[in-house]
């Protein structure tokens, strides 16, 4: 078989099954990719030895006949997912040669299936970007290039996992959301970028950045993918208290294309100034896709939503300042030279100053500041209200018959690299507007491809789930990506 990189998840699961393939060859096919993409600034820390080792291992567990759904399977893993033996700096010079020696359970799981490390994915710096310009090791470049030849951004947090795919470097990536880092990023690269339930994927293993927030799921290139990769992915895990103690179902069996009855909510504050006309039209498009598969339209309110954008941006910051507040160069990681008369005091700041990037020591700075005496009440117990009537909201939609909510993943495809404003963050933090409200009231999320907008660039659309109906969900999305019928890849030009 040719372009085996080319495959998607079950394709190539199908095709080891039959012996059509190996794992070796499927692996060698990634790592020829990734050896010719520099451009793209994907992978960033390549493992290929820990890869043909896997991949042989997969292929004697195939021979044996005890092959798990992912085994062979060759994948991306964003550098905040802790692995063992290689280097996890979540895209942050103040983790510089930090090596862990303990697995996040996330790819314990994958690599108990058989699944096949090829290496590490880049990524805003802890997660904090919805562009990938927020990197100790650069920004990466979508593949997604128009004949103008400006280089755009392939979406944040998770913009090496998303470009990866969509450049057919790996099969599948596993990504965070903490505001929409799964889905933005999905979108722009024409991928599918699937956020579970919080509680439903271990976040142990995982480098923080807002721990009520945060939550692991795959980019993939199609909704059965993302069924599959799910299915490995979670599980129950004691060594996370937030870890939701429920089997996990067989999601690829959800996957019935059965969607009549259902019934899908339209918000009406979704539809904000500024809204383009042209993804406007691509929303109802896709609300009549789910309409002719049999679907129930439903207009909903969600009258807190408009609140979501500045309640994350205090919630968010707030936990970030906690967390990272551990990176003081004491323990691992980079420590800043010190001076002949410095003390404890100088390192914790030099290092810090060093170590941090711009956005980092921004909401840090942010989120110290609202946990601070006399601002306490005025901002960070005012945002958690809010978030609680966000979901209250959702709660109460859901309550009254509704099975999902469809809205726009974000308000514009992909934008240039550069193009936002240095000096007014708040232009890029709007990126999250359609996103992260259902981070804030922890329900899954999916996006998936639907078109090319007039530029030529992917557009996605986002379905919202009910809590832990991710197989539903799934089923829901799969409908949409076979009613628009996105086949498009971006032309190889890297």
């Amino acid at each position: 078989m040719s372009d085996l990189n080319k495959l998607t998840i079950a394709g190539a699961r199908d095709a080891l099954a039959k012996g059509e393939t190996t794992a070796v060859e499927l692996t060698e096919a990634c790592l020829s990719a990734i050896d010719g993409s520099g451009a793209l600034n994907a992978f960033v820390h390549n493992t290929p030895e820990m890869a043909r080792d896997m991949a042989k291992a997969a292929d004697a567990r195939l021979q044996a006949g005890n092959a798990a759904p992912m085994t062979g399977i060759p994948v991306g893993v964003k550098d905040l997912f802790c692995v063992r033996g290689v280097p996890s700096q979540s895209a942050s010079r103040i983790l510089d040669g930090f090596l862990p020696q303990y697995e996040s359970t996330v790819t314990q799981n994958l690599w108990d299936q058989g699944a096949v490390m090829l290496g590490k994915l880049n990524q805003d710096e802890f997660g904090m970007g919805s562009s990938t310009e927020n990197s100790a090791y650069g920004a990466t470049v979508n593949p997604w290039k128009l004949d103008d030849g400006v280089a755009r951004t392939s979406g944040g947090s998770s913009g090496g996992s998303a470009a990866a795919v969509a450049a057919d470097l790996c099969l599948g990536a596993t990504a965070t959301d903490t505001g929409g880092s799964i889905r933005q990023p999905a979108a722009f690269t024409g991928t599918v970028g699937l956020r579970p339930t919080y509680g439903r994927v271990s976040r142990w293993g995982v480098i923080a950045y807002a721990s009520s927030l945060d939550q692991a799921g795959p980019i993939t290139k199609t909704v059965r993918d993302a069924a599959i990769m799910l299915g490995t992915m979670a599980s129950c895990d004691a060594k996370d208290s937030t870890s939701a103690d429920r089997p996990v179902p067989d999601y690829e069996a959800a996957l019935t294309g059965d969607i009549r009855g259902k019934r899908i909510g339209i918000p009406r504050e979704y539809r904000i100034e500024g809204l383009s006309d042209e993804i406007d039209a691509l929303w109802g498009q896709t609300a009549q896709m789910l309409k002719d598969a049999g679907a129930e339209i439903v207009d909903i309110s969600l009258p807190h939503a408009k609140y979501a954008l500045p309640a994350y941006y205090v919630i968010a910051p707030a936990e970030a300042s906690s967390n990272l507040a551990r990176y003081d160069g004491v323990r691992y990681g980079r420590r800043a030279k010190l001076g002949a008369g410095d003390g404890v005091v100088e390192m914790y700041e030099k290092t810090r100053a060093e170590g941090f990037g711009k956005e980092v020591q921004r909401r840090v700075m942010v989120g110290t500041y609202v946990l601070s005496a006399g601002f306490y009440d005025a901002y960070y117990n005012r945002a958690r209200k809010v978030r609680a009537l966000i979901k209250r909201d959702f709660d109460q939609a859901y309550a009254s018959g509704i099975d999902a909510i469809l809205a726009p993943t974000t308000p514009s495809s992909a934008f240039a690299l550069g193009s936002a404003d240095a000096s007014n963050p708040v232009e890029m933090y709007l990126n999250d507007v359609f996103t992260v409200t259902l981070n804030l009231a922890g329900l899954p999320g999916i996006s998936v491809p639907v078109a090319l907008d007039r530029q030529g660039l992917p557009l996605g659309m986002q379905l919202i789930g009910r809590p832990w109906d991710e197989g539903g969900l799934l089923n829901l999305a799969q409908a949409v990506e076979s009613a628009a019928g996105f086949t498009q890849k971006p032309s190889r030009w890297w």
